[in-house]
């Protein structure tokens, strides 16, 4: 039986929900950090580099209550009227998806955020080791999208690109962070995609799908989550309910909300363990 962990977007708060719910489980009985393979998109891809760097999942959490002078993270604004522009693209219906996603990349490349290297500074301080697990540990896919053609892509530990980028480009959101430069091509958010693409643990046995997201930002996650039990994949989606959400405040780029975050994801793991321990436990 093959499993996969799908971690979706969701800011620095969904990392330490996501975090949370990961300790939840492992307090359940259920290890996910096991899994065949782990996808990670944008949060969810800092949260894949962390939960494969060996640390213990207590370090991770005490990272997430950490003040975010001593974690560097910096909190940012939302630009309504930005994020407007951009899901108007991507949800424009009479464009080619990766022609949507350019549109969205165009905005990226021109907006004004902090530098590359302070982002990338910001990146490396959230894993606790810069190297790629080895394949024989876990097989990591981080996705990305190229933010000038809109083209899909992954990273892995086969890739030739450094870990630190691979992360800080699957979360490089656009109009908020800066478009990741790896191999002569800048690179942003995976989740202008879909939210966890969850697409790619087709052909496993059993998935589990982290999703910090409220159902009205992740409305695309049952497209995904359908073909892959129709495939004949056992699909458990653990989502933020409405407690976790309220606890994470109103903008999923506050680093303020990450303790509380961390908390309710620890409650809704602990939870969802029973769910899990068929196949997981």
């Amino acid at each position: 039986m093959s499993r996969a962990l799908v971690l979706a977007g969701g800011g620095v708060t969904g990392i330490a929900w996501e975090i949370g719910v990961v300790a939840g489980l492992a307090a359940g009985g259920i290890d996910v950090t096991v899994a065949d393979l782990i996808v990670g998109t944008s949060a969810g891809a800092a949260v894949a580099a962390q939960i494969t760097s060996g640390e213990p999942i207590d370090g991770l959490m005490a990272r997430q209550r950490a003040p975010s002078s001593a974690s560097k993270e910096l909190g940012v604004d939302l630009d309504l009227e930005l994020l407007g522009s951009m899901f108007e693209a991507l949800f424009d219906e009479g464009l080619a998806p990766e022609v949507r996603r350019a549109k969205v990349g165009a905005l990226a490349l021109t907006a004004d955020t902090i530098s590359e290297a302070a982002r990338l500074e910001i990146i490396a301080a959230r894993l606790p080791h810069p190297d790629w697990p080895g394949s024989e540990e876990h097989h990591v896919v981080l996705t990305a999208v190229d933010a000038a053609s809109g083209r899909f892509t992954t990273f892995d530990n086969a890739s030739g690109v450094a870990l630190v980028d691979a992360v800080a480009a699957s979360c490089a959101v656009p109009g908020i962070w800066p478009p990741v430069s790896i191999g002569g091509r800048r690179y942003m958010d995976g989740g202008t995609r879909t939210i966890a693409n969850a697409d790619l643990a087709e052909g496993h046995d059993d998935i589990v799908i982290l999703t910090p997201m409220s159902p009205a930002m992740s409305a695309s996650q049952p497209d995904e989550v359908g073909p892959l039990r129709a495939a004949g994949s056992r699909v458990i989606v653990i989502q933020a309910d409405e407690q976790s959400l309220l606890a994470m405040g109103p903008n999923p780029l506050d680093p303020a909300f990450r303790a509380a975050a961390l908390d309710e994801g620890h409650r809704q793991g602990m939870a969802a363990a029973p769910q899990l321990a068929h196949a997981w436990g």
